[in-house]
């Protein structure tokens, strides 16, 4: 499994996950196969976000169509996102 780590900074959270929410980067077909909303229980105006893919070519792939978005959508609901691309090696639950 491969994770895309999107972060950044939002001015209002909810105006963020309404945004998110509209899904413009069309998530699903672009190879996500789930995705987990998280924000620090000590900041609510930041966003990170992990978008499960099966592989790492999708997600760099959807990463660059997400470039296209946040062009539109930096300083209005969202300011400098950084995201990085991660390969699950071990995942135990308890």
């Amino acid at each position: 499994m491969t994770t895309l780590r999107i972060e950044h900074p939002v001015p209002d959270f909810e105006r963020w996950k309404n945004a998110f929410d509209r899904d413009p980067a069309r998530r699903q077909a672009g190879g996500v196969r789930s995705y987990r909303v998280l924000r620090p229980v000590d900041d609510t105006n930041y966003a990170i976000v992990d978008l499960e893919f099966d592989e790492p070519a999708r997600a760099q792939a959807f990463l660059e169509v997400l470039k296209g978005v946040w062009r539109n959508a930096e300083g209005k609901v969202m300011n400098e996102p950084k995201a990085r691309i991660f390969e699950t090696v071990d995942d135990v639950r308890y």
